[in-house]
């Protein structure tokens, strides 16, 4: 790629970014732009005609440059010389390296044919929820040609590759088509320059919304059932966080998944229809829907307000026959050279009266699986009414989700990491030894929810981890149990649970016996062990609900176990933290959960707590000015280093990221050494 981006590649980045950012034009990951230029080869001096293709994977709507796949369009054209027809359209991928010009940019996708076939310098492939209507309907060649008049023409369904490209260049040699709609896919547009294709795209996707709007029937997805209505907006998020980790269960049967929840106007109204059942089974639409989606989703069955215990005991019935009719579905169209079964869970839950409940191994897929689904549903109600809604059939859904080169993309995508598919919550998250935490869970792979009395301070804080996809910020007094509740219930509608727990929030008031109020005493009491106490109680039923075992770490204290002058409430409190790390650990063993905790020496720097006061009184008692107290502490140690937000963060790491699997009822020091508070 040459370092200069020419003018046509500018203009094709800014018409993708503005396609790709419309959700009525195409979903998040979908759809591929291009553009054709003339350059100079660097190594021949001689112009040469390049194709600038969105690469395999990228999203439209934030597609730079180097999200670009750059070739030589003679080689690609070339290369229907080779094709030995639809029996070997797959192969034909391979050959697409052979036709970079210099590094080429990003992978090319499966859909490059369509835009190197197709003579007109711009070519957009996009997937519209108003056209896809269309090309999901039992009747959608006949309404192309009412709503188009020949001027957009039908290409029945065909799997993304050489012979689809071929059927493009084809129907782009009639001067007065400007598209195509696909069937059971999406929309293709070609024009001579930028502005022409957009204007294409728009026209054609406006086209088909206005006739959706003028044409369809009152109540495509029939009338409201009773007893299907949605509960109220307080309610449901109630119901949802009940749900969540017994949805999660049985996502995460084969894998472990992170949960998105929906309770849109457009999902709550399509569960309340007395078509969904049937809509339901006949899936997903499109490719780029049922990749996300799988086949389709799990719909529970059960009123809106049911006892949890009765809705819990259905789950377990509709998932039972969900994986045997998911295994039957691979069996049916398996050949011995599909790649293996990708797990038999459903990717999607559909809860009348609450919401849609989507799962992927991270929170932006799981989001997005979420966001392709209401893409179906918007399909299925412009199908349903002026037509009957019919996506491709079963096999060639199977066809593209066990596509050997839909497997090849999976198997490019980075090694998770560590923590990739757990979900922490860190108290006292918004500084010192808690924002540390944070940042290196998150760096490392977890979904953080971070629980601060000082909620515009765990909110900043979330939105530099990078927002809601990463990190959520929660308003939590762990001496208010409502509030521990309701904090935890707002992380698990966010993220589908909660793995892993840091208690570590915390306070202090130095003093003697004699110096110490009674109001200090039970305030240190009620933050740190009522405090830790509290947040595992709220946990428990989620933690038990998932199965999916778990880890619970309290940040004690060396003082726990060494006598400090003047600091009776504190480190009494502290010990009581820790003791409670070994009886925990004892009574969750049962459900996988480990609890162990960490006994750090003073951190000074960074700590909320030293900068409230705790610093000036320690540095009193030790005969030290402030600024030089964490160097004091250094030096009373083996190691005569200074303690840091970061180390505590390290040891929580090693705790639940696989090193040490079975280690339970274990209180670290992470102190630098000192002597005197040695475990015995």
């Amino acid at each position: 790629m040459t370092e200069q981006i020419p003018a046509g590649v500018a203009e094709l980045l800014g018409r993708s970014n503005r396609l790709g950012s419309d959700p009525k034009v195409t979903n998040y990951g979908g759809g591929n732009t291009s553009v054709k230029v003339r350059e100079i080869s660097p190594a021949t001096g001689v112009e040469v005609e390049l194709l600038y293709v969105k690469g395999s994977g990228g999203d439209l709507g934030t597609l730079k440059a180097g999200g670009l796949a750059v070739l030589e369009l003679d080689r690609v054209r070339a290369l229907d010389g080779v094709y030995r027809g639809v029996d070997f359209e797959d192969e034909m991928v391979g050959f697409f390296p052979f036709c970079a010009f210099g590094t080429g940019g990003a992978t090319p996708s499966i859909d490059t044919p369509m835009h190197g076939l197709v003579h007109y310098d711009h070519v957009d492939h996009l997937h519209p929820d108003a056209v896809i209507a269309i090309a999901c309907a039992a009747d959608g060649e006949a309404l192309v040609e009412k709503i188009w008049g020949g001027t957009v023409a039908w290409v029945p369904w065909k799997r993304p590759g050489w012979e689809l490209g071929r059927a493009m260049a084809a129907l782009a040699k009639d001067p007065k088509v400007i598209g195509a709609v696909l069937g059971g896919h999406g929309l293709t547009a070609w024009g001579s320059s930028s502005d022409e294709v957009e204007e294409r795209n728009l026209r054609i996707i406006s086209g088909a919304q206005q006739y959706l709007d003028t044409n369809s029937v009152a109540e495509p997805f029939g009338a409201v059932v009773d007893g299907r209505e949605p509960l109220d907006p307080a309610a449901r998020q109630a119901r949802a966080a009940e749900l969540f980790p017994h949805l999660r269960a049985v996502a995460s049967a084969d894998r472990r998944q992170v949960g998105h929840y929906n309770d849109s106007e457009v999902v709550l109204d399509f569960l309340t229809r007395e078509k969904l059942a049937h809509l339901v089974s006949l899936g997903t639409s499109c490719p780029d829907h049922f990749l996300r989606t799988k086949v389709r989703p799990l719909l529970l069955d059960t009123a809106p307000d049911a006892p949890v215990e009765d809705v819990v005991a259905r789950l377990e019935e509709l998932h039972a026959e969900y994986r045997v009719q998911y295994q039957a579905y691979y069996d049916r169209h398996a050949t011995p050279a599909s790649p293996a079964i990708r797990g038999a869970d459903p990717a999607v839950v559909l809860v009348p009266g609450v919401g849609m409940f989507s799962f992927g191994a991270d929170k932006q897929t799981a989001r997005v699986a979420g966001e392709f689904y209401v893409n179906a549903i918007n399909v299925m109600r412009g199908a349903e009414g002026v037509s009957v809604y019919q996506p491709v059939a079963e096999a060639e859904k199977f066809n593209v989700e066990y596509w050997q080169l839909e497997e090849d993309k999976l198997k490019r995508r980075p090694a998770s990491k560590a923590l990739a598919g757990r979900i922490a919550l860190v108290t006292g998250g918004a500084s010192g030894i808690g924002l540390a935490t944070v940042k290196l869970l998150a760096e490392h792979g977890a979904n953080v929810i971070i629980g601060d009395i000082n909620q515009a301070g765990c909110e900043s804080v979330a939105a530099d981890l990078g927002g809601p996809d990463k990190a959520v910020g929660v308003a939590m007094d762990v001496t208010d149990f409502d509030a521990v509740k309701a904090g935890i219930a707002a992380g698990i509608v966010a993220f589908g649970g909660i793995d892993l727990i840091v208690n570590n929030a915390g306070i202090t008031r130095a003093g003697s016996l004699a110096d110490t109020s009674l109001v200090d005493w039970d305030l240190q009491y009620q933050i740190m062990p009522r405090g830790s106490f509290l947040v595992a109680k709220a946990a428990e039923g989620a933690l038990r609900a998932q199965r999916l075992g778990g880890d619970i770490i309290n940040i004690c204290s060396k003082n726990s176990v060494f006598a400090g002058p003047n600091n009776i409430a504190y480190s009494s409190a502290k010990a009581a933290q820790a003791h409670m790390v070994r009886l925990l650990a004892a009574e969750l063993g049962d459900i996988g959960v480990r609890v162990n905790g960490i006994n750090p020496d003073g951190v000074v720097r960074g700590s909320g707590i030293f900068a409230g006061g705790w610093g000036a009184s320690r540095a009193a008692t030790y005969g030290v000015s402030e600024e030089d107290l964490g160097k004091y502490y250094a030096q009373r140690t083996v190691l005569k280093e200074e303690v840091l937000p970061e180390h505590i963060a390290m040891a929580v790491l090693a705790l639940t990221n696989g090193t040490l699997p079975i280690t339970t009822g274990l209180l670290i020091p992470v102190d630098s050494g000192v002597a005197a508070a040695f475990m015995r």
